[in-house]
Parts: structure tokens; C-alpha cells; sequence
């Protein structure tokens, strides 16, 4: 297949070249040039859809796959231009309003959404409603030939979010660290590389709808996901367990300081992945996708943060501040 990628150079986008060059498909990418190295095999074009993309002018494509978009109206101008008669969006299953019940569904309310509103890609504090707003930019244009793929909390290589590594850099490090709550608390990741596998099996089949692209229940736990972390690093790491009563009242931020962590967040980390699921989801084992972000940490990857996103993790003062009094109480 001819296949249209916008991005294709960073995370999602850029497990989803990889995977569809691999696929021999003939990939041709339109990016800015500023976030990542091409992938080798892609004809790469420089463009910015803010702006405007004569550089596809006349040109057609068997599909269209956007892991990039988050601004509705150039998503709306992207699906209008008809480059090719299937579209591929990756959404997020941030364009619910609530995600405080377990087995969310897609049938459940979502954020309204403007199909053609204008903004800062940059705000992440409006990105569940822009995100609804480029769906609907999709499901308009598009109907049946437009496929969602709502996807969960994205861990793996290239990551350019950047909890996953932050925990295995911390770990690294070696010596007791904070460890919080429950380690047998159930967390919901996926592996960006089977995402890109799902939507490019979808886009093969020109099968379009709506899916929560996550794991149909829990895939890893807090626990597990830490001792996975251990073992890639080969660190004398030790977590320390604490009560998440504890580590509020030390001021230690959820999420922000100690990634993955939502206190009582059992409902968050269960979305219902049954669609993707009976769709052709396939899911590698976990500790696969830990010891393989290692690897590519060592081998010089960073995370490279998307425009509006603050860096995660806890000083190390702070850290040894909570732990001292941990010991002490």
C-alpha cells in the first residue's frame, strides 16, 4: 500500500513507519523535520500542516494514518484534502469526561469536541476536547473508511512521554527508592509498537470505527512493573512500599513526581479493551517492553517531551527526605 503518515518520526509515529516499511508498504512522511531523524526506507517530505502542504499537491494514497494531530482544524483541512480513501486517527482515550468508572466503553460520553477549532497544540490542559474535535474532523470527512484508534497510557522505545523511563532511570541508580501504594495495584499500558501493529492491521483491511486501543483489563501491576525495571537494569535497587496516606501528607505529587501513581485510581487503569480486543489487539508480555526501552536508553535514546509537557519524576533530595522520614515513622 501507498501509505500518507503524518509525523513518523517520534514514538507512535514513528513504530508505526517502522512497522509499515517493514510491512513493505511504501511509506512517504510529512513533518516539520524538528522532532526526530527520519526512519531510513520512507520518502520524507517537509511540511507544515499549520500552515499549508503544497508539497502534496496531486498526490494520492491508498490511506492516510495521523498519529500526529491534535489541532481539530488541521486535521479537518487534512481530511478534506481526500489524499487517499482511508483515514487512520490516533485519538486518546482522553476524550472521555470521566474515566472514573471501571469498563469504560466508547459508548460513553465524551468531551464535545469542534470539528473545526483553531489552538496551541501546545495546551495540553485542552487536549481531551481537541482530541474529540479532530475525531469528529475524521468521522465527518470519512464515515465508515475512518478508523479511531483511542489509545490509553503509551510506554516503549522512543517514548516521548516519559514516565516508564524515569522509573528505569531511577532504578538504575540503585539504593531503596519510593515505591507508592499498592503493589498489586493493576495498571493498563500498551506498547506503542502494538498499537502502530493494531491501527496498520486495520488500515490492511480498510476496516474503519471507533476503539479503545488498550489492554482488556490490567496488563502489568505496580509491583511487577518495578521488579521488571529491576531486573532490565540489573540494579540493587529495593523498593520501599509506602502508604499513599503517607506520601500525601510528605507533599509528594501524584503522577507528576512519581510516575504512574493515581492514588484510588483502579477505575482509570480500567478501560474496556474488548473492541480492540475482538478487532485483532495483540499484546507482547510486559516485561518485554521494559527491558526493551532499557535498551534503548542505553544505546542513547532520550525523551524528547512533546511541546507543553513538564518533566516527571522526584528530586533526589525530596526523595531522600521522604525516605528518611518513612524510616523514622
Amino acid at each position: 500500500m501507498r501509505l500518507l503518515v503524518f509525523g513518523g518520526t517520534s514514538f507512535v509515529g514513528r513504530a508505526i513507519v517502522e512497522d509499515a516499511v517493514g510491512r513493505g508498504h511504501l511509506v512517504t512522511t510529512v513533518n516539520r523535520g524538528l522532532t526526530g531523524a527520519d526512519v531510513a526506507g520512507v520518502e520524507a517530505l517537509r511540511g507544515d500542516r499549520s500552515t499549508e502542504l503544497g508539497v502534496l499537491a496531486g498526490r494520492t494514497f491508498d490511506a492516510v494514518v495521523d498519529p500526529s494531530g491534535q489541532v481539530p482544524l488541521q486535521v479537518l483541512r487534512t481530511a478534506w484534502a481526500k489524499y487517499a480513501p482511508f483515514y487512520a486517527f490516533v485519538s486518546t482515550t482522553a476524550v472521555y469526561r470521566a474515566l472514573d468508572a471501571a469498563g469504560t466503553d466508547e459508548s460513553a460520553a465524551t468531551w464535545p469536541g469542534v470539528a473545526d477549532e483553531d489552538g496551541d497544540p501546545a495546551d495540553l490542559t485542552t487536549l481531551g476536547p481537541r482530541k474529540r474535535g479532530c475525531e469528529l474532523a475524521v468521522e465527518q470527512t470519512y464515515g465508515s473508511q475512518g478508523l479511531i484508534a483511542r489509545a490509553g497510557m503509551i510506554v516503549g522505545p522512543h517514548d516521548n512521554v516519559g514516565q516508564l523511563p524515569w522509573w528505569l532511570g531511577r532504578i538504575a541508580v540503585g539504593g531503596p527508592f519510593i515505591a507508592p501504594g499498592d503493589p498489586g495495584r493493576g495498571l493498563q499500558l500498551i506498547d506503542a509498537r502494538d498499537l502502530a501493529a493494531f491501527v496498520l492491521d486495520q488500515v490492511e483491511a480498510r476496516r474503519g470505527g471507533v476503539h479503545n486501543v488498550v489492554p482488556d483489563g490490567p496488563n502489568t501491576t505496580m509491583g511487577r512493573l518495578l521488579d521488571d525495571c529491576v531486573r532490565a537494569t540489573g540494579s540493587d535497587a529495593e523498593a520501599m512500599w509506602m502508604d499513599e496516606g503517607f506520601l500525601l501528607a510528605q507533599g509528594v505529587q501524584p503522577w507528576a513526581e512519581l510516575p504512574l501513581w493515581i492514588p484510588g485510581g483502579g477505575a482509570f487503569w480500567s478501560v474496556s479493551g474488548a473492541s480492540a480486543k475482538a478487532a485483532g489487539l495483540r499484546l507482547r508480555p510486559f516485561a518485554e517492553t521494559v527491558r526493551d526501552t532499557w535498551e534503548w536508553l542505553r544505546s542513547g535514546g532520550e525523551v524528547r517531551a512533546v511541546a507543553g509537557a513538564h518533566p516527571f519524576g522526584i528530586s533526589k533530595e525530596k526523595e531522600q527526605k521522604v525516605l528518611a522520614a518513612w524510616e523514622s515513622a
